[in-house]
């Protein structure tokens, strides 16, 4: 059982930016791939982005390509999600969670954490 941790949300005006982070434990980080999705008020959840085992490659929903970069950290097992030029569109729950391949559906996941609110003002 993979427990996972988001943290780092909060308030930021438009333009900003911010990194949300996503702390393992419970498992071998290394072995999962990290993907990271939000949902706004209302909304589904919807797929951001995903990155490798080694953290050599990545995919990015095309709304997010170019903004957003995800990183990880093998030995901290973390994952994290950095954000710029943020627009009020962002403002949403962001998820982390962790799968065997690199998938881009939610259904490809096995562990979700709980999510972290970023708010995005005009």
């Amino acid at each position: 059982q993979v427990e996972l941790v988001e943290s780092g949300g909060g308030l930021v005006q438009a333009g900003g930016s911010l990194r949300v982070s996503c702390v393992a434990s419970g498992g071998t980080f290394s072995t999962y791939t990290m993907g990271w999705f939000r949902q706004a008020p209302g909304k589904k959840r919807v797929f951001v982005g995903v990155i490798s085992l080694t953290g050599d490659s990545t995919v990015y929903a095309d709304s997010m390509k170019g903004r957003f970069t995800i990183s990880r950290d093998n030995a901290k097992n973390t994952v994290y999600l950095q954000m710029s030029g943020l627009k009020p569109e962002d403002t949403a729950v962001y998820y982390c969670a962790a799968a065997r391949v690199m998938a881009t559906n939610i259904g490809g996941y096995v562990y979700w954490g709980q999510g972290t609110q970023v708010t995005v003002s005009a």
